[in-house]
């Protein structure tokens, strides 16, 4: 979901904004909400995935070749990049750069793997990082989405285990937010944000 409305204004400062969490942790409608509250625009990623019926180009995603993808990534055009599952993920530079020029808020929804790259490449970038409220909780509300086979459930728990240590040890995300009631972390999570803007405005 791509929102593109200009709501910026003289004086305002652009702010790259990482969201990254495990599946199922409830990421996606806590972006949604920050770009509702927050006036704000999402980063549309590339990807080699196949486009399906509910798809819509640019809006969901810039959907690429193989070979397009490489072009681009040997191009250095993305800001991160990844491969999930045989298909291939990746955060174009250009239009991240032209909407912070513009003084907006730009969201990127990715992985911590995702999220380091970004770092690297624009230390600037503030992350936020979505907990669960505990492992067991993750794990039911993985099986309770009924998408996917034990097996894959599983995978994705152990890579849930393994960021969750990640962002809890290291100084990758600015603020941990756990999602135990919902409309609290999206609260804190838009509070994280307008104090951000807030700090950078005034320095």
């Amino acid at each position: 979901m791509a929102m593109m409305h200009d709501h910026s204004q003289a004086g305002d400062v652009g702010i790259l904004l990482i969201v990254a969490g495990p599946s199922g942790v409830g990421k996606t409608t806590i972006t949604r909400e920050l770009l509702r509250r927050c006036n704000a625009v999402f980063s549309v990623s590339a990807t080699t995935r196949p486009k399906t019926t509910a798809d819509t180009e640019g809006v969901d995603y810039f959907f690429l070749t193989d070979d397009q993808f490489e072009q681009r990534r040997l191009a250095s055009e993305f800001l991160e990049w990844a491969d999930v599952f045989d298909c291939k993920y990746g955060t174009p530079c250009r239009p991240v750069i032209e909407h912070l020029d513009a003084g907006r808020l730009v969201i990127l929804e990715i992985d911590v793997r995702g999220a380091r790259q970004v770092k690297d490449a624009m230390p600037d970038a503030f992350g936020i990082f979505i907990l669960p409220p505990s492992e067991e909780i993750l794990l039911k509300r993985l099986r309770g989405r009924k998408r996917e086979t034990e097996e894959v459930i599983q995978r994705r728990f152990a890579e849930a285990r393994r960021e969750i240590a990640e962002a809890r040890e290291g100084d990758l995300f600015d603020v941990l937010i756990v999602n135990d009631d919902l409309e609290e972390a999206i609260d804190a999570a838009v509070a994280a944000v307008e104090t951000e803007r807030a700090r950078r405005a005034t320095r």
